[in-house]
This record gives C-alpha cells, structure tokens and sequence, in this order.
C-alpha cells in the first residue's frame, strides 16, 4: 500500500518505520519549519527510528497528500481541529482513508477526535482510529505488542488490519468507537495520577488505582453510548502497564516530575485530556475523582498528598454500587 503518514514525532516517526518495514511504500510528513522535520529531512533519523532510503520524507502537505490512498494522522490531539480546517478546502483529504494514530479529547469541548474529523471535514467521513499499547523504545527491540483498529465501516477496519498486522503488532478489530476512544485517551490521565503516586513514595497505590480507573472510565464510556466492556480492552486497560508502569511513559513520568516541582518538556496529553473529561463529567452529571483529583493538583495547585490520598480514604460505600452514579470506593 501508498502510506502517507501525517505528524513526524515520536509516534508518527514509528509508525512510519513500522509500516515501511512490513512492506509498505510510506511517505512522512511534517510541519515545514518545524525542527523535527528538519532533522528528519537532513538526518533521516529522529534518534528511535531510522528511515531507510525508500521512505520519503517530506514538508510539502499536497505531495504528502497526493502520495497515497491511506492517510495517517499522528500529531497532538490539541492540534487536530487547526491542522484539519488548515487543510479542509482541499478537497484530495476527503477521499482518503483516515486513520487517527493519536490519543485525547479536544479539552475545549470534550469531544472525540472522529467527532473532530467529522465537523472539520465531511459528516460522512468515517475515521479510523488505531490504538493501544506500545512504546517505540520496546517496539524497535522487538518486543511484540497487540493493539486494536475500529472504525464504524466494518470493511475498512478489517481491510486495514490484513494490511497492517505483522508478528510485531498484533491487531484486533474493535467494535465500538466511543469506548476505544474515550478508553484510550482516559489512560493518560490515570497514567498521571500514577506518577503522582510514584513522586510521594505511594506507588503500591497503583493496583487500587488500576482497578478503580477502569471503573471511572467505564462509567463515562457507558453513559457517552458506548461500551463500558471497553475500558477493559487493549485501549485502555491494556495500556496500563505501558502507561503506569514503564519509565518510557510520558504521562507517568510528568505526573512523577510535576509533584517533584520539576520541569517536563514534552508532549503530555493526559493533561488536557482530564480538563476535556471533566468537562464530560459535568454535562453526564458523572463524579470523576481521579480526573478531578488529577486536574487538582495541576491547575489548582492543591497538594498531591492531600488530593491523591483523598481518593483512598475509607468509607463504607460497596466497591460495585447498583446506583446510577457511584463514588470512587
């Protein structure tokens, strides 16, 4: 297949990488200006991944658009809407197949990004978004992950998938776009509270953590319409240890750093994220204390001892309440 492959970061350099070396013929991306571009183009290598000569790598979005039937977009969330109005009177973008490599909400509205796709582009555009555990320092050594592809166009998910499986990525077919969605980019924000625990000395919270976040998450994805089944699939509990755990993390590594009162100078989506999920929360009339526990301490410069802890605190409410909107434990 012609891939082009649009955001030439850490995770867009990957997948570009990946795909070109299960086959296909792919074409990289990036903001022209932009220092990552620059090194990519001179150096053809971003320090993770190197390009071999085959793979073209570009600034000029109408070659990059021109190059394929494929597109993938990997930038940062935040940057969806802007990116994709920039390039909405072209009207090449609106016969491609879309897939969202990228993880988040739009933290002004709290909407998903195929909803971002859909109102920017074409109403009838159906993305497909592509999902789950994986850090480029593990996968280039050949450790093998499984990750998940949806798309609410049953043909075009399975049709990507034949394509894009290898024995290094596993992919299985999603079946509902609002929770992988919302699954996936939740995460980030568990992720953080995780590192916050890591930075005052309380990781062994991270087992009540894990359990009590799918909960929370659960409980948004079921009342957005979706499948609450998958806050326990590979989008979002299935990333846990990758996001939890790993020291690769950018969201546990911030979470760790912030409560430290040190400097974090890369991409953190999980930040935002938790701002667009509780923004969710209210419209839903859902109580989120992770994320507002989260979003605490960073914007509200509460102390983390006093917002994390609160979240362990004992009461004598079930861990499975039958009511419709049930406290944290």
């Amino acid at each position: 297949m012609n891939i082009s492959v649009l955001g030439s970061g850490r995770w867009g350099g990957f997948i570009a990488w990946y795909l070109n070396k299960i086959g296909h013929n792919v074409l990289i991306w990036g903001r022209p200006n932009s220092s990552e571009i620059e090194e990519l183009i001179k150096k053809r290598t971003n320090g993770l991944v190197s390009f071999k000569k085959d793979v073209i790598i570009t600034d000029d979005i109408d070659l990059a658009l021109n190059h394929s039937n494929v597109v993938i977009i990997s930038i940062s969330s935040q940057a969806l809407r802007s990116f994709l109005s920039e390039h909405s009177n072209n009207a090449i973008i609106k016969k491609k197949t879309i897939v969202l490599c990228m993880k988040g909400l739009e933290f002004s509205t709290g909407k998903r990004l195929s909803e971002i796709v859909n109102e920017v582009i074409l109403p009838n555009v159906k993305p497909s978004i592509w999902v789950g555990p994986g850090h480029v320092q593990d996968l280039t050594q050949g450790v093998p992950t499984c990750m998940v592809i949806d798309c609410d166009e049953e043909d075009v998910k399975v049709n990507l998938i034949k394509y894009f499986s290898s024995k290094l990525i596993k992919l299985y077919i999603g079946n509902d776009m609002i929770g992988n969605e919302i699954g996936a980019a939740a995460k980030n924000v568990i992720g953080i509270a995780a590192g916050m625990l890591d930075g005052i000395n309380y990781s062994s919270l991270k087992g009540v953590l894990m359990t009590r976040g799918a909960r929370e998450v659960s409980r948004v994805i079921s009342a957005c319409k979706g499948k609450e089944i998958c806050a326990y699939g590979l989008a979002h509990l299935g990333d846990y240890q990758a996001t939890l755990f790993s020291l690769h993390s950018n969201n546990r590594k911030f979470g760790e750093m912030f409560v430290k009162d040190e400097k974090f100078n890369k991409l953190c989506e999980g930040v935002k994220t938790a701002e667009a999920l509780l923004k969710l929360g209210r419209n839903l009339n859902l109580d989120l204390p992770i994320c507002k526990s989260v979003n605490d301490v960073i914007n509200k410069k509460i102390e983390p001892e006093e917002a994390l802890l609160k979240l362990f605190s004992t009461t004598q409410e079930y861990e499975f309440c039958k009511n419709k909107n049930p406290k944290f434990l």
